[in-house]
């Protein structure tokens, strides 16, 4: 993997890609933070580098982007270098969809649902926790898959627009096992008006997985899974229009293509 050298090469990418951003240590240093969609995101220390995982949105305006990255040494001293981040723009089809009218005319009932789960998981990926639980590669949640459909596509369901899909869709029969992408604490474990079964894991550093419309869920919240660990089984629960699994990659808010995960965070 072509390491992303902080304040020696401009960094580029695409909209929906997941980085990893390297410095090598140097004597003295404590810390680094970068400035990133208005968050600060920590750098860890792991051998003779200090590292994060950042995400660009895959409606990142495109062209380039000034981050401020802060590096904290042991005497007190503090620096700010510009990084500048180049985002690349990628043309996301439209695909049309032809679920059950409830999905798309909500009751009240269903929009009051709807909204407070919206709520539940905007408070998920707002919450940076410091702690690194991965220590491996991040792999599929289904052992073999190479890539996924639809990430990014602006959907029109029963000829509404609606948002733009954020997740990868993996061809998956009902009651194909499925697992944790990497390390990680599960932080949501229920049904989902619109997702149906859904297990959202928090990996640390601010990288969520979400693995959406299970027919089984194997697991429970505040529960510590390892990676390749069994978590539940694929279906067709929610908004669907056939068994299939959707997996997720948030970084904070940005949302990726969880395929692009799978080439960084590598530590």
């Amino acid at each position: 993997m072509d390491i992303l050298s902080l304040l020696l090469v401009g960094v580029i990418a695409a909209q929906g890609q997941a980085l990893e951003l390297d410095y090598p240590d140097e004597q003295g240093l404590a810390g680094i933070e970068v400035t990133w969609y208005n968050r600060a995101i920590p750098f860890t220390h792991r051998g003779a580098d200090w590292f994060t995982v950042v995400g660009v949105d895959l409606d990142s305006r495109p062209g380039e982007h000034a981050v401020d990255v802060t590096f904290k040494y042991g005497d007190g001293r503090t620096r700010v270098e510009k990084q500048p981040v180049m985002v690349a723009a990628r043309k996301f089809p439209t695909t049309e969809l032809e679920v059950e009218d409830r999905f798309v005319e909500l009751s009240p009932a269903d929009q009051a649902r709807a909204d407070r789960e919206s709520e539940e998981t905007a408070q998920i990926y707002a919450t940076l926790t410091p702690e690194l639980y991965w220590t491996e590669a991040f792999t599929a949640p289904i052992p073999g898959a190479k890539d996924g459909r639809n990430f990014g596509h602006r959907r029109v369901f029963n000829g509404k627009p609606r948002a733009p899909h954020a997740g990868a869709d993996l061809r998956a029969a009902t009651g194909t096992p499925i697992y944790a992408a990497n390390r990680g604490r599960v932080v949501l474990a229920k049904n989902l008006f619109y997702s149906g079964n859904a297990v959202f894991i928090d990996h640390g550093l601010g990288v969520y997985s979400s693995y959406l419309h299970l027919s089984q869920i194997k697991v429970a919240p505040n529960q510590l899974v390892e990676r390749g660990q069994l978590i539940g089984l694929s279906g067709a629960t929610g908004r669907v229009t056939g068994p299939h699994l959707h997996w997720g990659i948030r970084i904070l808010d940005a949302r990726v293509d969880p395929f692009s995960l799978l080439a960084v965070a590598t530590h």
